[in-house]
């Protein structure tokens, strides 16, 4: 009897799993189109929700659709389902717990299920032998969150227990795209091993490359064969060129050619013609010392950073930017998250602190954050806007940054290697999206700041088109006035720019007796094989920085429409407008002649308060005379210059057909790709849009046939770091005789360094005001109508670009604080003197 009845309950239980598997599989099925097994090439999102920083280790968990794969917070899945109808979901949840006391040590986690979430990344900043995990997954039916446990391989039909475990299984999205990435399948070149370069006494400068056949000094490679530096194509980013370097290959079958702003100790980027790819080649480094570029000069240290093989490491910029020995205070709540480092990633992370501490980027982001969300297109991973909003979330509520609760601080206190944990967020999504197709930022390697705040203000206002551009408060215009050393007269014109670059002039050093102590003990040392002298960095005024930047500056290859030829020429800038937030960049960042990337070592004393009115534009003034508006012709080729002939271009009549087809008059469309140089319908319309409303504007175009006067060439100052200073013998012989030298540099800049034509200027122009006087007035230490206000700094640590680590300060509430990556601290010493961008807010805004 016993028997009978323990046979029936083992009855009742097969039965009630059978009618279990049957109800799931019925449950199922009308969900079961909806549901896909990820392919090859699909990215499963299991561990970032879209539209936040939630993730498995979360507090609700992390939906993951099984029909899309992206992944979504507990605030949020629900507004997917809305969106999609997609209502079967597996919800991954992480639980991390301290070990009890005794516990096995071992950095193997305990798992409840089986299967965790491979290739799942922590989270937090514990130590994992302290830790233990449990990690559980279930399905998730919408809307009535009916959930089923996993596994369930018996009772769930086969599809869905396929998608389930291939979901599981997945690799990260982020891993999966550095593993497909082109830098994977380059292969080596057949054309490097055997290269022959000709002997034709080339040498590329660090600085101050253009195109051989145009004015383009951008995307420009060198040939290295014959080392012809020429531009590329006309990218989708709007960066490019004419596709000289191609025309340059068809003509000569010179294979290979080199980006020249790739050019790193690790290699650099080179293209293959014939092969019609991006290839390796092993002996780029003896390939770019043929002309002068020594890759060899940059030895890498312990801990991966480059550096000069004879530059002594300053440990002491580290510690005065980090404010390291000091206790600074954590600071919690809204506003105060810090982001994490994803390798070399702190040149981001700085740069949008900065940014959502600007009210106009919260404004447009995270006021307009359910209006985004709501209208983000199904996959958000891919929209500007929404990670925009994403991440300014993440930073401004608080929501990723809250302090220990009292009894974990006490729990903690106790523990002698106690350490305040703040998280921060990860923002992997954005990097990879803001990085995408960018051959920089989407590498792990240290990037400039202020190349990405250029890149990002682009990104920002490509999607901000029907809505409020952010950007717009950085944007003011510069005028600038070039004039022509022969004939006196001048060119007035306008531009857009987003920051103002002070130039570091290294010969105004407040400590200059120090310098030149120091650059003698090396010289011995170096001489004598003894190690060198303890840097000195040098104390430049900031007044000094202000009045360079107002300074003439020489025109390279000025063509005079007056003379209609080429001829010396010089350039000042002033602000025509001035924008709400002010960026100031210190040029520290420079190269040596053997092409070694190289940082100013300087303190400059940057001001709190800065009025720049006395900066300001004035225009055409009276007893000036304006230069003819003549465009230069183009010039001929190479092979037949030394005839002195200038001969009719062509005209790119693709170029001329995209412009007719926007309306404007044939004949407008040819004057304008002409005046442009054939550099492409976007340079042609702008010269289009410029010139429209002149009463010939669709007269046919009528080319010049003069001659050009067989004039000397000028003589171009060289690229130094000293941003082409005069030759300091120069500047002395004038001094001696009683000059300023603020005047002395101004007379030698406007007549090309020549002693006899400065003298003459000197006198011709005594009226000339002082202008460290009146830059002096610049730099206040109290506001006035006109001032702006310091309220961050970006500080870069490091020998260079390529190297380093990136911190900013922010002003905040009346105090300063340190984000450091995941760390947000009050700051105690911020040392405004090492910083490298400055953001300034106009008083009369605040």
């Amino acid at each position: 009897i016993r028997r009978n009845g323990q046979l029936k309950d083992n009855f009742k239980i097969i039965s009630r799993n059978v009618k279990m598997a049957t109800d799931l599989g019925e449950l199922l099925v009308p969900y079961m189109p909806t549901i896909r097994v990820p392919r090859t090439g699909d990215r499963v999102f299991k561990s970032e929700c879209a539209f936040s920083y939630d993730s498995p280790e979360s507090e609700g968990g992390l939906y993951v659709c099984l029909n899309s794969f992206l992944g979504f917070g507990r605030e949020h899945v629900e507004r997917h389902y809305r969106k999609t109808g997609q209502s079967v979901y597996m919800h991954l949840k992480r639980h991390v717990k301290e070990k009890a006391t005794g516990a096995a040590g071992g950095a193997i986690p305990r798992r409840r299920n089986g299967k965790v979430f491979l290739d799942l990344e922590l989270n937090r900043d514990f130590n994992g032998g302290d830790y233990e995990y449990e990690d559980e997954a279930k399905l998730v039916i919408f809307p009535d969150h009916f959930e089923i446990p996993l596994p369930n391989i018996e009772e769930l039909p086969a599809l869905v227990t396929i998608a389930c475990d291939a979901i599981l299984n997945a690799p990260s999205p982020y891993k999966k795209q550095e593993s497909d990435s082109w830098e994977e399948e380059i292969q080596v070149s057949k054309h490097a091993r055997s290269l022959t370069q000709q002997e034709n006494g080339v040498r590329i400068p660090p600085s101050g490359w253009k195109c051989a056949k145009c004015e383009m000094r951008e995307n420009l490679w060198l040939n290295l064969t014959d080392g012809s530096v020429l531009c590329g194509k006309w990218f989708f980013d709007g960066s490019g060129g004419n596709g000289h370097a191609l025309e340059h290959y068809k003509k000569t079958n010179f294979p290979l050619a080199v980006k020249l702003d790739t050019v790193t100790p690790d290699g650099a980027d080179v293209y293959s013609f014939d092969e019609e790819e991006a290839v390796l080649d092993p002996h780029i480094s003896e390939h770019l010392l043929h002309f002068g570029i020594d890759m060899l000069q940059m030895q890498r240290t312990e801990n991966g950073h480059h550096t000069d093989n004879h530059v002594q490491p300053r440990v002491s910029d580290w510690e005065v930017i980090q404010e390291a020995g000091l206790k600074l205070k954590p600071v919690y709540g809204s506003g105060y998250t810090g982001i994490k480092n994803l390798a070399n990633s702190c040149y981001l992370s700085t740069t949008m602190q900065v940014l959502f501490s600007i009210p106009e980027f919260q404004r447009a982001y995270v006021g307009n954050l359910q209006r985004i969300f709501d209208y983000s297109p199904l996959d958000p991973t891919q929209d500007f806007n929404t990670q925009m909003a994403k991440l300014g979330h993440g930073l401004l509520s608080g929501q990723y940054s809250k302090p220990p609760m009292k009894s974990e601080l006490i729990e903690q206190v106790m523990k002698e290697d106690y350490k305040q944990q703040q998280r921060g967020i990860s923002p992997k999504m954005f990097k990879a999206l803001v990085s995408k197709g960018h051959p920089e930022f989407s590498s792990n390697r240290q990037q400039d700041a202020h190349e990405f705040l250029l890149h990002l203000i682009n990104l920002v206002e490509r999607n901000s088109s029907g809505s409020e551009n952010p950007s717009d408060v950085f944007r003011f215009l510069v005028e600038e006035r070039v004039q022509c050393c022969q004939t006196q007269k001048v060119r007035y014109t306008q531009r857009v720019d987003y920051l103002m670059q002070l130039p570091v002039p290294l010969e105004a050093a407040s400590n200059r007796e120090e310098l030149i102590a120091f650059e003698s003990k090396r010289k011995e040392a170096e001489e004598n094989m003894r190690p060198p002298p303890e840097p000195v960095r040098a104390r430049i005024p900031f007044t000094a920085c202000l009045q360079a930047f107002t300074e003439p500056e020489n025109v390279p290859d000025f063509w005079s429409s007056a003379l209609q030829a080429k001829s010396a020429g010089v350039k000042t800038s002033r602000f025509a407008s001035f924008p709400e937030y002010m960026i100031v960049q210190i040029k520290k960042f420079t190269f040596g002649v053997d092409w070694v990337p190289k940082k100013l070592d300087v303190s400059v004393d940057v001001p709190d308060f800065l009025d720049l009115n006395r900066l300001r534009a004035t225009g055409l003034q009276a007893g000036e005379e304006e230069l003819p508006d003549l465009t230069p012709p183009i010039v001929i080729p190479e092979d037949t210059r030394g005839e002195n002939l200038l001969t009719t271009p062509e005209i790119d009549e693709s170029s001329v057909m995209q412009l007719a087809e926007m309306g404007f008059p044939l004949e407008a469309c040819r004057k304008a790709v002409y005046y442009t140089g054939n550099m492409g319908a976007e340079m042609a319309f702008n010269w289009i849009i410029a010139h429209m409303e002149e009463p010939d504007f669709a007269e046919p175009l009528a080319v010049p046939t003069y001659m050009e006067p067989d004039l000397p060439s000028p003589s171009l100052p060289t690229t130094s770091a000293l941003d082409n200073q005069p030759p300091e013998e120069s500047i002395s012989i004038l001094t001696s005789m009683g000059f300023p030298r603020h005047h002395t540099i101004q007379a030698l800049k406007a007549t090309n360094n020549n002693l006899e034509r400065a003298l003459d200027w000197i006198f011709t122009h005594p009226d000339c005001e002082d202008e460290s006087e009146a830059m002096s007035d610049t730099a206040d230490t109290e506001p006035n109508d006109n001032s702006y206000e310091l309220f961050a700094f970006i500080s870069h640590m490091g020998a260079s670009t390529m190297s380093g680590h990136y911190v900013c300060h922010i002003k905040k509430e009346g105090r300063w604080l340190i984000y450091n990556d995941h760390k947000v601290c009050l700051s105690e010493r911020p040392p405004k003197d090492l910083g490298y961008m400055y953001f300034y807010r106009r008083l009369s805004s605040c």
